[in-house]
């Protein structure tokens, strides 16, 4: 089976390759020899949550910090919020002459 690589750097592998993978959405893509060895893996939510307290350098105090504070209801957490400020919204009418834009239906 042949593939062509683009020049961004895409690879489309055939059908027949997809399948015998069993249609697997994401590769562990490993350099061996000159050559490339592509793995089919399983991302679940957990690894990708996983993956980035990690790469944040958070631990198991950090997250059990993290739970107590949501989850207490004191006056600091409500003073601690950050309020957004309203959208304001123009109401001059469109310049004299042009129509108003029409929004798609």
């Amino acid at each position: 089976m042949l593939a062509k690589l683009t020049s961004k750097n895409q690879l489309t592998l055939p059908k027949a390759a997809v399948e015998a993978a069993g249609n697997a959405e994401y590769f562990e893509v490993e350099a061996r020899a000159g050559q490339l060895v592509l793995t089919p893996v399983r991302i679940q939510r957990a690894d990708a949550v996983r993956a980035k307290l990690a790469a944040l350098e958070l631990g198991d105090e950090d997250l059990a910090a993290a739970v107590a504070w949501a989850r207490q209801a004191g006056p600091t957490r409500r003073a601690a919020r950050v309020a957004e400020p309203r959208a304001r919204y123009d109401t001059k009418p469109p310049h004299p002459g042009k129509s108003a834009p029409r929004r798609k239906p």
